[in-house]
């Protein structure tokens, strides 16, 4: 099953300086789920520090395991804006 995933930074609570020391692990936490095939596909916001992901689990409590693992989510420094699931679209579904 795939999710969307829009993740956004809590730069409110936190300055460029609290979130620096993290951002490594961050994005060896990235690369380990991408190897892992959860994350299919990732992009930073361009309107606020944060991401956008594409995400394969077999159900949205493993998808939130999995997110819950990245250092900036256990720092509680990274907000999880949305999760959605997703759904085939009907025009690429065979014809009945």
């Amino acid at each position: 099953m795939q999710f969307t995933v829009l993740t956004r930074r809590k730069t409110e609570q936190f300055t460029e300086a609290q979130f620096a020391p993290l951002l490594e692990a961050e994005a060896d936490r990235v690369r380990e789920l991408y190897a892992e095939g959860f994350i299919r596909q990732i992009w930073m916001r361009g309107d606020v520090p944060g991401a956008f992901q594409l995400v394969e689990a077999d159900s949205e409590a493993d998808a939130l395991e999995k997110l819950h693992s990245l250092p900036l989510h256990q720092a509680n420094m990274l907000e999880l804006v949305a999760l959605i699931p997703l759904k085939p679209y009907r025009a690429f579904c065979p014809k009945k």
